[in-house]
């Protein structure tokens, strides 16, 4: 299972990717993009469609590799072209997760 902390560094491939390659094939990605696959960022890729979404992480024992398929629909919300990657702090991530709009995530929300 993979935990997204606050603390957690997350990049996003802005453009989509073949989701045929593994583990392999997305640390491989990382590789081209200029970055090291094991250097403990979480790496986020959407496949051609924007149905699915890859998560690739290296924990220090080996690579976790999850992926979320919307049954229904297309992720609405993705960073724009321009750059090749884009950070993301983690409650973006989790909304773009949940297919909603990252930029009227809050930061933090007070407990009742």
């Amino acid at each position: 299972m993979i935990q997204v902390t606050p603390q957690m560094r997350i990049l996003v491939a802005v453009e989509p990717v073949d989701f045929r390659k593994g583990i392999d094939g997305l640390a491989g990605m990382c590789k081209s993009l200029q970055m090291d696959p094991f250097n403990g960022y979480l790496f986020v890729f959407r496949n051609r469609g924007g149905t699915s979404l890859k998560l690739l992480v290296y924990d220090g024992q080996g690579f976790w590799c999850c992926q979320k398929r919307l049954s229904k629909g297309k992720f609405r919300f993705w960073p724009k072209a321009g750059k090749v990657l884009h950070p993301l702090a983690a409650y973006e991530l989790q909304a773009i997760q949940w297919n909603k709009d990252p930029g009227k995530a809050p930061l933090w929300r007070p407990l009742t």
